[in-house]
C-alpha cells in the first residue's frame, strides 16, 4: 500500500498565489495514496471558496474512511482555538487523515500548547520575530490495512523553537500503547534525523520536502515503530500547490504465514 503526508497550504499555489479546486483534487489524485495524512486544512473559509477541502480530498483518492480535526475557528487574522474536533459549522481549520481502508476506530488527541508569545524565526527568513503558537492536534486511526490492522497518526506539529521536540515527544508517550505497527506522519517543522531521534522510530523516507521549488530541508515527515517496511525509496513530490512537497513511499506490511503457509496480506496488497 502506498502512504503520503502532505502539508497543502489550504491548497493555494505558490507560483500563482491562487486556490484552484480541481487543481487541489488533481494533485491529490495524482499522489494515488491508500492513507494520507494532510496539513493546513480549510472547511469553509473564503480564501479557498468556502470548500471543505477535506471532502474534495476523499473524493479525488477514494476514501472511505476520513476525518478532519479543527484546531481554530474563523477567519485567518480572526483565529480562535476551536472548541472541539467535530466538523463544527464554523469556518475552520486544522488537520486531516483519510484512508482507501476501512478505520476501526478514531480519536483525537490535543497537543500541548506554549501560550506565550515566544520568538520565532520562520522557515527562509534571517530574522527572528515575536509569535504566539496555534493550537495543535494529532488524529489516530486504528486502519484494516491489507496486511493486517495498523496504527496511522497524523499530526501538524509546532513551529516553536524548543516546544516543537516536547509536543513530538509527548505525543509519541501518549501513543506507544497503541497497536502495532504505528505510522507516525505530518508536518514536524523538525530537521532531517531528529524526529527519529526524538522517537526512536524509523523514518521511512529520507528527502528534502521544503521549500517546494528548491527544496533544502526535510520537515515533513513519516516514522514507523513496528513490523511495516518501505518497498521504495519513496519521494518528495511537487504537486504544483503548497510551500511543501507531498512525501511518498510504498509499503508492506509483513504478518505471519496464515494456515496455507502463505500471507494473505501480501496476495491482497495492491503494490507489494
Amino acid at each position: 500500500m502506498r502512504i503520503a503526508t502532505f502539508n497543502i497550504l489550504h491548497g493555494r499555489s505558490v507560483r500563482d498565489g491562487r486556490v484552484d479546486l480541481d487543481r487541489y483534487a488533481e494533485a491529490v489524485r495524482a499522489l494515488d495514496a491508500d492513507v494520507l495524512a494532510l496539513q493546513e486544512v480549510d472547511r469553509d473559509q473564503p480564501r479557498s471558496h468556502g470548500a471543505d477541502l477535506t471532502q474534495i480530498a476523499a473524493d479525488a483518492m477514494g476514501a472511505t474512511d476520513h476525518r478532519f480535526a479543527a484546531t481554530l475557528r474563523g477567519h485567518p487574522g480572526l483565529w480562535t482555538a476551536a472548541s472541539d474536533h467535530s466538523q463544527p459549522e464554523a469556518a475552520t481549520y486544522g488537520i486531516a487523515l483519510l484512508s482507501r481502508f476501512p478505520v476501526r476506530d478514531w480519536s483525537v488527541l490535543t497537543l500541548s500548547l506554549r501560550n506565550r508569545i515566544t520568538p520565532v524565526r520562520w522557515p527562509g527568513r534571517r530574522w527572528w520575530s515575536l509569535a504566539r503558537d496555534e493550537p495543535r492536534a494529532a488524529l489516530v486511526a486504528e486502519v484494516d490495512a491489507p496486511g493486517g490492522p495498523l496504527t496511522v497518526v497524523g499530526t501538524h506539529i509546532t513551529v516553536i523553537p524548543g516546544w516543537a521536540q516536547r509536543q513530538l515527544v509527548d505525543l509519541t508517550g501518549r501513543v506507544s500503547g497503541r497497536r502495532r505497527p504505528l505510522v507516525l506522519m505530518g508536518d514536524f517543522n523538525l530537521l532531517g534525523s531528529e524526529p527519529a531521534h526524538l522517537t526512536r522510530m524509523r523514518p521511512l523516507v529520507t528527502t528534502p520536502t521544503y521549500p517546494v521549488e528548491h527544496p533544502t530541508r526535510q520537515i515533513d515527515h513519516v516514522l514507523v515503530d513496528g513490523d511495516l517496511h518501505a518497498t521504495s525509496h519513496g519521494v518528495a513530490v511537487d504537486t504544483g500547490i503548497s510551500d511543501h512537497r507531498a512525501l511518498v513511499v510504498d509499503v508492506e506490511h509483513a504478518v505471519p504465514p496464515g494456515p496455507s503457509g502463505a500471507s494473505g496480506a501480501a496476495a491482497q496488497a495492491g503494490r507489494g
